[in-house]
């Protein structure tokens, strides 16, 4: 069985923590057949040039970590590439169990995009609608974490009725994060707000400069740099 940990950052898509490379489970149905080695498992990277194909990964580099498994866990390999360009890349990973029984017929692969620049994906409330509460989710890339972030939840008139700041949205990770914050539905008063549409807005500053916004497909759900969200209860 393989787990991967892949983030969007600076180097390095969805866990709301920091960039920890690739981390590769091998797991074995018989609880005293333990693999203690590396033998069968390969690990392939495709850089994005024309023309590159996979190329192994050699086990042996400093960006390459792996633990024999015990009775306790699993046997495992930590993967952190690092000085990696901008672009789509491709991880490709087959393995064996400590009695060489394949991983699958077809080895697993993925790709994932590296993105050096400081930039942010706009934030999206999950869930939306919401009935109780919502969180908002957002990618940052690049290595600088802002010193500025704030939501401004405002009526369709543009009405501004609840300000989010930095400390009350908790840590910020480079990569795919998760607020700690959940907005209940409340205005500045505490009070609860009428079921309906509202707008969002999101201002993100490092040194009093705007950090760049990456476009995503998902950018199709703003205008002119509003987000909705929807109070369901």
């Amino acid at each position: 069985v393989f787990r991967y940990d892949i983030l969007i950052i600076a180097g390095k898509e969805l866990k709301p923590r920091p960039w920890e490379g690739f981390h590769v489970e091998v797991r074995d149905d018989n609880p005293l057949s333990l693999k203690v080695d590396t033998s069968g498992v390969n690990i392939f990277l495709k850089k994005p040039c024309d023309g590159c194909g996979f190329e192994r990964v050699s086990l042996a580099s400093p960006e390459v970590n792996w633990e024999p498994a015990t009775e306790e866990k699993d046997f495992s390999v930590e993967y952190q590439p690092s000085s990696l360009q901008d672009g789509i890349y491709g991880l490709r990973v087959q393995a064996t169990d400590a009695s060489d029984n394949l991983s699958g017929m077809q080895p697993y692969e993925i790709n994932f995009e590296v993105v050096n620049e400081t930039t942010i994906t706009h934030f999206y409330p999950y869930p939306n609608p919401f009935s109780t509460s919502t969180r908002f989710v957002f990618t940052l890339t690049g290595s600088v974490i802002p010193d500025e972030l704030k939501i401004q939840i405002m009526t369709v008139t543009g009405r501004v009725v609840r300000e989010i700041l930095q400390d009350e949205i908790g840590t910020i990770n480079i990569g795919n994060n998760i607020s700690d914050f959940s907005w209940d539905g409340t205005d500045e008063f505490g009070d609860q707000l009428a079921n309906g549409v509202y707008l969002y807005r999101v201002i993100v500053r490092q040194n009093g400069q705007a950090i760049d916004r990456r476009a995503t497909a998902a950018d199709n759900a703003f205008t002119k740099e509003f987000g909705k969200l929807y109070i369901l209860r």
